[in-house]
This record gives C-alpha cells, structure tokens and sequence, in this order.
C-alpha cells in the first residue's frame, strides 16, 4: 500500500515508508544541552505547566535530532494531580504521592477530570507545538495507562514488586474495577482532547504492567485498556510496555495499531505472534545508544535487519534516552537508519 510521505505515519498505518522512521522516548530530555538550558532551575512539572516552555523543549529535541517525530512534552502524573492526587517528583526517584489511594473512601473522593478546564496548559503546549511544528514532522500526544497510574497511586511512588497493587487487586477486585473504570474515563478524555487539538497518534505508556501474568492482565487490565484505545480511534495508537515479552498477544488485543516493545523481546517476535498486520516500534537498548560506537551502530543494523521486509517498523529505543547519553549518538543513529532503509527502498 503506497504511504502519504510522512514516514512516522505511514509506518503507524503500515504503509510503505520513504525510509523507517525514527523518534525516541524522552527525546526531550536531561542529556540534551539546550533542554538543560531551558529548564534551568525549574522542575519539570514547572516546565510542563508552561506551553511556551513545554513546546519549546519538544521542538527542539526534533530540531537537535531530525528525528520523524515529536512528542508532547508532559508528565503522566498532570490528569492525577487534577483529580485530587497530591505528589511531589523526587530527583532520581520518580513521583511521591502523599495521599495514597487504598480504599474505597479513597477512590470516591477522587475527582471527574475535565480535560480543557483542569489542563489547559497541557493543550496550550500541543497548540503551540504544532505551530511552531510547522508541518515538518507530526506531533504525539500520551498517558499513562490506568495500571500503572494506578500503581503510583495504591503504592505511594516507584515500587519493585508492587505488592500493595496486587494484592489490593487480588483481594478487592470490586475497588480495583471501580478505581480502573475511573482512570479509563479519564485517560479516554484526556487523550480525546489532546487529538481535539491535532496530535496525530496518541501512545499509552504501561510501564509497570510487565509485572503481571497474561492470565491476570486479562482479566484485571485489559478491558480498561481497550476502552481508551476504543476512544481515540480516529488517529494511529501506540501501546508500550518495558518487560513485555509475555503479554505480546495480550496488548495486540486491547487494538493499537503499533505495539512499542523494549529490548528484551526479539523485534521479530511480536509479528510471529500477532501477525504481519500490527506495526512494530523499537527497540534497541538505551544503554546501547549511551555506549555509541561500533557496538551501537552493529545492534542497530542488526534490527533493521530483523525488520527488514515487514511493513510497519518504528526505530525507536526500547525505553526512554538515559541521561547521559551523547546527544551525537541519536543523530548517528537516526542517520544509520534513514539511510540503510531508504537504499533498500
């Protein structure tokens, strides 16, 4: 199927590609220079709730990479904090939430999110970004799914094991579904007002959700899951998940057109599982694009490699850029790839 020439697009769709595109999880982020200067000292929450900040941060990461596409600059914890979750972010730790959810008291004193009302910075920031965009490369909007929402919410920050998540999930099914149920309605409306405002594909970040068995996923996860892919429908959807490797088939049949996977899983696998029909993005290792050099140009063709003669294929990294990674690397990277794939082409 002949594409429309815009590669990141295409790719979603599974059309042919002038050349495999690429973009990068927190491509906007501390390893680069210039977002070092923006920020200054600002914490990030500061810098997303300012749309000439957040939008200048993300067009530069486009600019400073040539990367195929951008991402709204913001934090999955902004529609929490309007609906009554307090939290601070921690350097080097992530969010502390102070009021932890547990209980079914806790979840019917949460909030009903209004998305244009309670974040309008957010929106502001996606307007300013397309325009100062300009046509050259589309934009992605984003949230956090509900379980791993969820999770900073029941746990109270980052958790290893996440032991009061499932055992509040195993033992109070009922709160669980009510809680679940909540954070799909709002993640459903705030990824619907984000493409109200122009994003061109939307990406569910399920970080934490590996921890699960298909088995548990599908019963607990998934039908919430799929409800907000349900109700972004018009533009491409991207599910991503670190640690993925056994619940593939699982987030194929929540209905994103692209499954992000991370580097533990062979990038080949997720079409041997779910058919050719499913877009693949990834999914080399971020320590690998830190360490540079011949190691990280030979792992790059060796996934271009594996993707070749697959439509569908999004070079991406299997998580987000770590922050001491050469900004040149990306370059080098983004370079290999468009390179090798348009002489195929």
């Amino acid at each position: 199927m002949s594409g429309s020439g815009v590669p990141f697009l295409d790719a979603c769709n599974h059309r042919e590609t002038e050349h495999a595109p690429v973009w990068f999880m927190r491509q906007a982020g501390r390893y680069l220079p210039s977002y070092r200067r923006i920020k200054g000292d600002r914490n990030i929450l500061d810098v997303a709730k300012d749309p000439d900040l957040a939008s200048e941060v993300a067009v530069d990461a486009v600019n400073a990479l040539g990367v195929d596409a951008g991402i709204i600059f913001a934090d999955i914890m902004l529609p929490l904090e309007a609906i009554g979750v307090r939290f601070t972010i921690q350097e080097n730790v992530g969010p502390v939430v102070s009021n932890p959810v547990r209980t079914t008291d806790d979840v019917n004193s949460l909030g009903v999110l209004d998305p244009e009302a309670d974040l309008p910075y957010v929106y502001d920031g996606i307007d300013a970004t397309i325009q100062k965009l300009d046509g050259r490369v589309p934009l992605i909007g984003f949230s956090g799914a509900p379980f791993t929402l969820a999770a900073y919410m029941i746990e109270g920050g980052p958790s290893r094991d996440l032991e009061k998540t499932k055992t509040l999930m195993f033992s109070e099914p009922e709160v669980w579904g009510t809680l679940m149920k909540r954070l799909a309605g709002m993640v459903g409306a705030y990824l619907a007002e984000q493409v109200r405002h122009g994003v061109a594909a939307v990406q569910l970040f399920d970080s934490w959700v590996g921890s699960l068995s298909a088995s548990d996923y599908s019963r607990f996860v998934l039908p919430f899951t799929r409800e907000i892919f349900d109700s972004v429908s018009s533009v491409p959807r991207i599910h991503f998940c670190a640690d993925s490797s056994a619940l593939i088939e699982e987030f194929h049949r929540t209905g994103p057109e692209v499954l992000s996977i991370d580097w533990r899983i062979p990038i080949s696998d997720v079409w041997s599982r779910c058919g050719e029909s499913v877009s693949v993005q990834g999914n080399l290792d971020p320590a690998a694009a830190m360490a540079g050099g011949r190691e990280m140009e030979k792992r790059v063709s060796e996934i271009l490699e594996v993707a070749r003669g697959h439509a569908g294929h999004i070079f991406s990294l299997g998580h987000g850029v770590l922050r001491e990674t050469d900004p040149e690397n990306l370059r080098r990277i983004v370079k290999q790839v468009h390179e090798t794939t348009s002489e195929r082409r």
